[in-house]
């Protein structure tokens, strides 16, 4: 013993080693205190909003106080262009953002947006007072008040196991993956159908004409049905959804179903009305490029992000307050013409309005021995909805390759918030493409669905193989 007491380096081992001892437990001690906190059921309703935003307003009052959004729009009805219904539609912009002035606005901006002041002439952001105008259902509410302590991932800490539905699981998230599953489990209805969705690619710098697209779409989200019920009645059904191209010539009468199950791959097939049969297709998921869209595509960049979430880790970076796309209604204007929204480089800033909110960061690295295009990815979702807002792609290299935005909006039909609509600016190719608009298709046809009924679309059967051959062959 002597000889050990008369060592300094071991008496420092020890002493160190006593030292991490007690930095493990109080770090321990913390994440309980953390984990208690984020598990309070009371706070919902009270200092939270019923689905876990921050009640208060922000510090600098640009952010005011969430009060019930009540009803949003003002005798609206199907077919109606709803911006032109909305109960703040008189609003006019605070100020603008461009080069000149960008460096004054920095902090309240993401690094992609910041990219995109760089890489197009004459970009520009209208900013509006800050409407907090997403509300939610009574059992929406009532279920994610449910899932507080009860709502949980697989062992992988990765897949949705378990939760009440249509509901949050993550009302007080503590890791990445519960804001990403909170996103994907946001009210929507029961399922969303335009049977003409409006997107374009711009063209290649080299030269070149658009890619314009028009196709019959549909979403299936069983879990979405009103009421309650468990998230694993559902079979781990995420989502299910239905295409079918009109135009260009060269993708029209090609179609497809697509069906997400948590903790799986999706699973994909494809209809090719030039050999007349459907093909199940196993690598269609994931940075998989979408047939005929010239590369620019992949099928997780839609709807923000989209499909499983196992080739990333998931780092819940914190809070920030920052300028949004918020109750942009602009991409559902089916009264504008095409030629006034795509500009040559960006969506007109017209069409977009941005707003200052909290939202929750998301910090994305691919997993040790998988492989994805965007080794690095961040996530900007929204406090009060958990619509994804905003994206930032990363390329191999570590510079900034594709910044997306989502154009979220209040939904009259559900009560709730959500976004189809969205662009992604390509800074490396020079391109960009907006997708799941309505632009110029002259009626609104977006319908979220918030009961099954009798819809043969808002059925499982209607996502199999064996009907999207019979619905494509003709």
């Amino acid at each position: 013993m002597k000889d050990v007491i008369q060592r300094p380096d071991v008496g420092n081992s020890i002493a160190g080693g006593v030292r991490q001892l007690l930095v493990a437990l109080a770090a321990s001690a913390a994440f309980c205190s953390v984990q208690a906190a984020q598990s309070d059921a009371s706070l919902l309703g009270t200092t939270l909003t019923p689905l876990g935003g921050e009640v208060a307003a922000s510090a600098d009052g640009v952010i005011p106080a969430w009060t019930p959004p009540g009803q949003q729009d003002s005798g609206w009805s199907y077919g109606q262009v709803r911006g032109q219904h909305w109960k703040f539609k008189d609003d006019k912009p605070l100020f603008s953002i461009d080069s000149n002035n960008v460096a004054q606005y920095a902090s309240k901006l993401s690094p992609g947006q910041l990219e995109l002041f760089k890489k197009i002439p004459g970009y520009r952001m209208d900013v509006y007072p800050t409407r907090r105008s997403c509300g939610v259902p009574d059992f929406v509410a009532e279920n994610t008040r449910k899932n507080v302590g009860f709502a949980k991932l697989d062992a992988s800490g990765l897949a949705l196991e378990e939760a009440h539905v249509p509901g949050i699981p993550f009302p007080q998230p503590i890791t990445g993956a519960q804001v990403m599953w909170n996103m994907k489990m946001h009210y929507r209805g029961v399922g969303f159908h335009m049977t003409k969705t409006i997107s374009g690619i711009s063209p290649r710098k080299a030269g070149g004409d658009w890619l314009n697209t028009s196709l019959d779409w549909t979403m299936f989200t069983p879990w979405g049905e009103k009421g309650s019920r468990l998230f694993s009645s559902t079979d781990g059904m995420e989502t299910a959804t239905y295409f079918s191209y009109f135009d260009p010539v060269s993708l029209a009468g090609q179609a497809g179903v697509l069906t997400t199950k948590a903790g799986e791959q999706t699973t994909t097939f494809y209809y090719f009305p030039g050999q007349r049969r459907v093909r199940r297709m196993p690598a269609y998921s994931y940075d998989a490029p979408q047939i005929g869209l010239d590369n620019q595509y992949t099928i997780d960049e839609s709807n923000i992000f989209y499909g499983p979430m196992d080739r990333f880790d998931w780092k819940l970076v914190g809070k920030q307050e920052l300028i949004v796309p918020y109750n942009s209604f602009g991409a559902y204007d089916t009264s504008a013409k095409v030629s006034s929204f795509a500009k040559d480089d960006a969506i007109a800033p017209e069409f977009r309005r941005y707003e200052q909110h909290r939202v929750w960061v998301v910090e994305a690295t691919v997993r040790q021995g998988m492989r994805h295009q965007a080794p690095k990815r961040v996530f900007y979702i929204d406090e009060d909805s958990w619509n994804g807002l905003m994206a930032v792609d990363y390329d191999k290299q570590g510079q900034i390759w594709k910044v997306r935005e989502g154009f979220t909006i209040p939904v009259y039909e559900t009560g709730s918030c959500d976004m189809e609509a969205q662009v992604q600016y390509n800074l490396v190719d020079g391109r960009y493409l907006y997708d799941m608009t309505s632009v110029g298709a002259g009626k609104d046809d977006h319908r979220w669905i918030t009961e099954s009924g009798n819809n043969p679309r808002m059925k499982r059967d209607f996502y199999t193989s064996d009907n999207l051959r019979s619905i494509s062959e003709r």
